[in-house]
């Protein structure tokens, strides 16, 4: 009885430690996310300078920067989590509604 008792423990603690890594993961995904929102926003408004600033602020790094017009794409890295994001100055890009 107590070998399987012994087991069980030790597949809990096994269990707890992956779901810990999991929400872990889970959390810097998010955190990246925010991030790259966040430096493609200053980014657009301002210039790579501040989109810098804006993703080092959240705790990442600007992995890459690109401007087209009005556009900014952003690439961040926090850890081994990445995301990208892309923000327009002045509105969403697009097809104008047709006026009357």
């Amino acid at each position: 009885m107590l070998p399987l008792v012994a087991l069980l423990v030790v597949a809990v603690g096994g269990l707890c430690l992956g779901l810990g890594r999991l929400g872990g993961d889970a959390v810097a995904a998010a955190r990246a996310r925010t991030a790259a929102d966040a430096a493609a926003l200053a980014g657009a408004a301002e210039d790579e300078d501040s989109a810098r600033e804006v993703a080092e602020a959240n705790g990442a790094e600007l992995v890459d920067f690109l401007r087209e017009g009005p556009e900014v794409q952003v690439e961040v890295r926090i850890g081994d989590a990445q995301a990208r994001a892309r923000a327009t100055r002045g509105g969403v890009p697009g097809p104008q509604p047709a006026q009357p």
